[in-house]
């Protein structure tokens, strides 16, 4: 059967964003505003985004399809760079702290007051009166009960996450513009400013934990067996059989008898399924996972 093609949509197209932000927050946000169709315009120092000496390959994608310009806010000729850009813009996209916008005279009320139809997305650590403190992705996730014993996290999360609610705040911005008062018709002439904080973005990620779900006891946790990382002949297997029909096929493939989805947490249960896999190579797994449509995947 043939797959129908995806709708892409380009809700920002027609909307101008212009970033000052820098690192990755900011960038990624902005990919992900290019991607809805926005025309996106970056504003760099003279000494550019230190991503690109971090990582010159992410900063690559980070920044495709996206205008750079240079200029130093500090001096009269980047100021003059910079609002001749506020003047073509939809939306301002940042990631300073408060003082520091103050400084460049861009503060909320100065920037509202001299272009009224601007909104601003600002990407801040902590939320409202904490967004002074110093912070960074590992540190909003400590805070939030997301790091565990001495280990770096995989990825940056809240980072991550946070780009995407500045996106989305840049979505909500734009459709604010849109919005028509009511009996006139004319468009919405006031900007808007919302805060995105990093640390709002790594307490989002760690509801699930928060719940319980991914506690030791929580069903996504460990305490499913049909829902763990298993160590198998020659690697290990990652295993999401959570749904009944996805765990009674592996209890199916492992010969175990479960009556329902209680026996998917008895020890006896776990037991039987870790000593069946130890007996499968990756290969194996992964045709049983294709043969019995079983969720897994294989690892070294």
């Amino acid at each position: 059967m043939r797959r129908s093609t995806p709708t892409v949509l380009r809700p920002l197209k027609g909307i101008r964003v212009l970033s000052l932000a820098l690192n990755l927050p900011g960038p990624a946000a902005l990919m992900g505003c290019r991607a809805m169709g926005a025309t996106c315009v970056k504003l760099e120092p003279p000494s550019g985004d230190p991503m690109g000496l971090y990582n010159k390959p992410a900063y690559a994608q980070l920044h495709e399809g996206v205008k750079v310009i240079t200029g130093d806010l500090k001096t009269a000729a980047g100021q003059k760079l910079l609002h001749r850009e506020l003047a073509k813009a939809d939306v301002l996209l940042t990631s300073f702290r408060p003082s520091a916008l103050g400084k460049l005279g861009l503060d909320w009320k100065a920037l509202h007051r001299q272009y009224p139809s601007l909104s601003q997305v600002a990407i801040v650590g902590a939320p409202g009166a904490r967004a002074e403190e110093p912070g960074h992705d590992l540190t909003y996730l400590a805070d939030n009960g997301l790091v565990n014993d001495l280990a770096l996290p995989p990825t940056l999360y809240a980072d991550m996450g946070g780009s995407l609610m500045a996106s989305e705040a840049v979505l909500q911005a734009a459709m604010h513009s849109s919005q028509r008062y009511a009996g006139t018709g004319d468009v919405h002439p006031r900007g808007v400013l919302i805060e995105v904080a990093l640390a709002s973005a790594a307490a989002y990620l760690a509801l699930p934990r928060q719940w319980g779900l991914t506690q030791p006891q929580g069903s996504v946790g460990g305490a499913h067996a049909g829902y763990r990382v298993y160590p198998c002949k020659d690697g290990r297997v990652a295993v999401a059989a959570l749904e009944p029909h996805f765990a009674a096929a592996l209890c199916a493939a492992a010969g175990v008898a479960a009556s329902d989805v209680r026996a998917m947490f008895a020890p006896a249960t776990h037991q039987a399924i870790a000593a069946f896999l130890l007996t499968q190579t990756r290969r194996q797994l992964d045709r049983l996972a294709v043969a019995r449509d079983i969720p897994l995947h294989t690892l070294a």
